[in-house]
């Protein structure tokens, strides 16, 4: 498949707009939805993209924005939600709702192909209301066959310029000396935000795509304890000293973060650790080389400079 049209929902967030950048890079033109185009100012000056303030929850909406469209890209996700069972409202209407609304679009608009971004971990009897959202949204997409034929990428965590993850520990051993962590112990393998938004590219156009499911992770695992001691010396030229926090003080920890406006943990989060994030196949597929951390990351975790604190303010200013 050689897609001419693609509309990325979710394209103005850190994975959708590696994703737009690389699809704009093969010439294709790019849709990008967002409740606020004021948010999407990193996305406007791309060549071939449309930036359309929207709301993607909305189905009429949503299938005139899909209609002629060659293919879909779903990157939206959310870290946190009010509790619920199996999972809660927030993750509902991200993870569930609003794949079962565009595969519904996809479907009516005849829309041949649908890349889907899930999480390494998902699980219909996960430990966390978000692993189990994400196993709900898999089978949603699922449910695209026949009229619209679907991928589905698991990524393990995702590390780059930007990121939520990487660039919040160095914010944080910028200014503690010593680190309470939860889950200190618990294994990731983190990828590359580069290579999640080569893989969507290389699902988009390989016929052999249609129909499965991948991981996505990077060449090493680490625990957690490992990545933030790496990040330190990065970010402040020595190693802080990390404390691992058992799970009865994480989930105490967790539940006074959950006040903050835009908490930094949550106790869903820390159930979430109860399981390593890691994949047991190939890190990425189509044969594609995995970028290792330590290759990029001190590119924008070494000393910082005034570049170096952009990116948390625009994170807080959610734009």
């Amino acid at each position: 498949m050689n897609p001419k049209r693609v509309v990325i929902i979710g394209g103005s967030g850190f994975i959708g707009s590696a994703v737009a950048n690389r699809l704009c890079e093969a010439g294709v033109k790019v849709v990008i939805p967002t409740r606020r185009r004021s948010r999407a100012a990193h996305v406007l000056l791309l060549p071939n993209a449309e930036v359309v303030e929207a709301d993607v929850h909305d189905p009429a909406t949503l299938a005139s924005l899909i209609a002629g469209a060659d293919a879909v890209v779903n990157t939206v996700g959310v870290l946190h939600s009010r509790p619920g069972t199996p999972f809660g409202p927030d993750f509902a209407r991200a993870h569930v709702e609003l794949p079962q609304k565009i595969v519904l679009a996809c479907r009516q608009a005849r829309v041949p192909r649908l890349v889907h971004i899930s999480a390494l971990g998902a699980d219909a009897s996960g430990p966390s209301e978000y692993q189990r959202s994400k196993a709900a949204g898999e089978t949603a997409v699922r449910a695209a066959s026949p009229e619209t034929d679907w991928t589905i990428l698991r990524p393990s965590v995702v590390f780059g310029r930007g990121d939520s993850f990487l660039n919040l520990f160095a914010g944080l051993v910028r200014v503690f000396p010593v680190i309470p962590l939860a889950g200190a112990d618990v294994r990731f393998q983190p990828v590359y935000v580069e290579d999640v938004a080569e893989a969507v590219w290389q699902s988009l156009i390989r016929p052999d795509a249609a129909r499965q499911t991948f991981d996505l992770a990077g060449p090493t695992v680490y625990t957690l304890r490992q990545l933030v001691e790496y990040v330190s010396e990065l970010a402040v030229g020595k190693r802080r000293k990390v404390v691992g926090l058992p799970e009865n003080l994480a989930m105490m920890q967790a539940r006074l973060m959950e006040f903050a406006p835009q908490p930094l943990m949550s106790r869903d989060n820390v159930r979430s650790m109860r399981v390593d994030n890691v994949t047991h196949g190939s890190p990425l597929p189509y044969a594609l080389t995995p970028t290792a951390l330590e290759s990029v990351a001190p590119a924008w975790l070494g000393a910082a400079g005034p570049r170096d604190f952009y990116y948390p303010f625009r994170r807080s200013a959610r734009r």
